[in-house]
């Protein structure tokens, strides 16, 4: 396992988020400090049904080393089909089951937390991918509950179906992304499986991660919407720097690294889905705002657009430069 995932020291993961951990939003924390990027969830059933989009989601930055696949699905037979399709594609690590997603279509079909219900079923799936999979590690990632709160026992039934390694998000279904986050449930975890444990949700700073690591014993944390609009936070926690300490000059580079990833993806057209994560990136810290959200808005042009992301983001227009 070593030889893919170093755990003799805290792993820095990226959540999957649907939208937003696309290739290009993955290869630039990679490229600054993220340890681990797993795929948006992709769908088994699309993945066997050949949806040229799913494919297309399946694409790895060749920054990427390791990575990680994540996949939904609720059928035995067609998660086996996803697995055997992945197995034809090189540059996939590590292939992940999605036990967490609270999203009701997913639910709905018995996919994603769903599985909480019925963790005999979950272990059957977690199971086949294992022992249909060529990769060389298998995880799952896991909510600590449906309703009622069941954290060791879901992740029993994880480490007893063969995963390498689990990350767990520490609320239920219930709580969807706005409950406290039960980092007890999580500690409970690490001391019940000998598999290691990356902690998931709430994340969102340096302090807060070295926090989790220390209060859980987990040996990673993954982060998803903590990173959304600071993507140098892989930077801060490989480097120890809070948010102080994060010059202007850094964040454009990362910006603009961003932006390039984004056009090279998806062509021109990227210059228009980068428009939503400008709205983000351009939230605080800048002259100006306002007026340059609403000039991208009607921008698609993207030489022009990086000369405006470039000027904007300068250390002159920085409120902190």
């Amino acid at each position: 396992m070593k030889k893919i995932l170093d755990f003799s020291r805290p792993l820095y993961v990226l959540a999957p988020l649907a939208g937003l951990t696309d290739l290009p939003f993955r290869s630039v924390v990679k490229k600054f400090g993220a340890d681990l990027t797993v795929s948006e969830m992709i769908s088994s059933n699309a993945l066997v049904h050949n949806s040229r989009k799913s494919l297309k989601m399946v694409e790895k930055s060749p920054l990427e080393t390791p990575y990680s696949v994540q996949i939904a699905g609720a059928d035995e037979t067609i998660v086996k089909g996803a697995v055997e399709i992945l197995n034809g594609i090189e540059g996939i690590d590590i292939i992940d089951l999605n036990c967490g997603c609270p999203v009701p279509k997913i639910v709905s079909h018995g996919s994603g937390s769903s599985l909480l219900l019925d963790l005999e079923k979950m272990g059957r799936i977690i199971r086949t991918i294992k022992e249909t999979s060529k990769k060389p590690l298998t995880s799952a990632k896991v909510r600590i509950g449906f309703q009622e709160k069941r954290p060791v026992e879901i992740a029993k039934t994880v480490e007893d179906a063969g995963a390498d390694f689990i990350a767990v998000h520490g609320r239920t279904r219930a709580g969807k992304f706005r409950s406290a986050v039960d980092y007890e449930a999580i500690r409970d975890i690490k001391e019940a499986v000998s598999i290691p444990v990356i902690a998931n949700g709430d994340i969102t700073d340096y302090a807060k991660a070295q926090w989790v690591l220390e209060f859980t014993g987990a040996d990673g944390v993954m982060i998803g919407r903590g990173a959304v609009g600071k993507p140098w936070l892989f930077y801060q926690l490989k480097h120890g720097v809070s948010d102080e300490e994060i010059d202007a000059a850094l964040k454009k580079e990362v910006i603009l690294e961003h932006f390039d990833q984004m056009i090279a993806f998806y062509g021109d057209y990227g210059a228009v889905l980068f428009r939503k994560h400008l709205h983000t990136y351009s939230k605080a810290g800048y002259r100006g705002a306002s007026a340059f959200r609403d000039r991208v808005n009607r921008e698609s042009d993207p030489k022009i657009m990086r000369e405006l992301i470039a000027e904007f983001f300068d250390a002159k227009n920085s409120l902190n430069g």
